[in-house]
């Protein structure tokens, strides 16, 4: 059983800003072919969302850019973090859907989570541990994490990276908080008395007569000749 998981609107606004951006940089560089201009060349496409993430199924445009050079007329698609590769399901929806998959108790159970037929999970969890284990975004990624990931655990590294709590707006508009308690006061308490060692110390020699154990700070004198004769 899992905890309800939206992503909402603003989560895709959000990434859409992204990918707008992207794109500018894109458009100030010239076509990788030919080095012509590039002219904005946008076109629809229609993503899933599944149960996570019906609100993405809104953000149907997909930011492309077509060579404006007579010959080449070449289209160059920018990266997008909405959208991954062709697949119809939103790029988001691929991750967590997968990941769920992973810690479901059955098929049916991460369909039910995820909105999200079994066979397209398996498909691509498929893809995670073997072409996409290929490529060199992985290669470079694995190379800045410590320890490096397994493929075979893929698209989850099996480390807790940080807990995702579920979104109960109904809540947070109360205002309601809980009120916190003042810290308790952790101050040092001040000397009293005499240090519990040193008492004990203090009985030892009332009741022996003897001194604590120490160590003199110079050898005795008598050993001074043995010790050079030794060297």
């Amino acid at each position: 059983m899992f905890d309800p998981i939206e992503l909402g609107r603003e989560f895709f606004e959000r990434l859409m800003a992204v990918d707008a951006a992207i794109t500018a940089k894109v458009v100030a560089s010239a076509c990788p072919r030919c080095g012509g201009p590039l002219h904005v060349g946008n076109y629809l496409r229609k993503p899933r969302g599944g149960v996570l993430g019906l609100a993405g199924e809104a953000f149907t445009l997909r930011f492309s850019l077509c060579c404006g050079r007579e010959g080449c007329r070449r289209r160059a698609t920018p990266p997008s973090v909405r959208f991954l590769g062709r697949r119809v399901y939103v790029g988001a929806i691929v991750i967590v859907a997968s990941i769920v998959a992973l810690f479901a108790a059955t098929a049916a159970a991460a369909h039910r989570a995820t909105g999200v037929p079994a066979r397209t999970v398996r498909r691509w969890i498929g893809w995670w541990r073997g072409e996409f284990a290929e490529t060199s975004v992985f290669a470079t990624l694995s190379g800045r994490l410590v320890p490096a990931v397994s493929r075979r655990e893929l698209p989850a590294s099996g480390d807790r990276l940080a807990t995702l709590w579920p979104l109960d707006r109904t809540r947070n508009a109360e205002r309601a908080r809980r009120l916190v308690d003042p810290p308790p006061d952790r101050s040092m308490p001040g000397p009293s008395g005499i240090a519990p060692h040193l008492r004990a110390l203090m009985a030892d020699y009332a009741a022996t007569g003897l001194p604590p154990a120490f160590v003199t700070k110079d050898p005795p004198t008598g050993h001074d000749d043995d010790s050079s004769e030794d060297s």
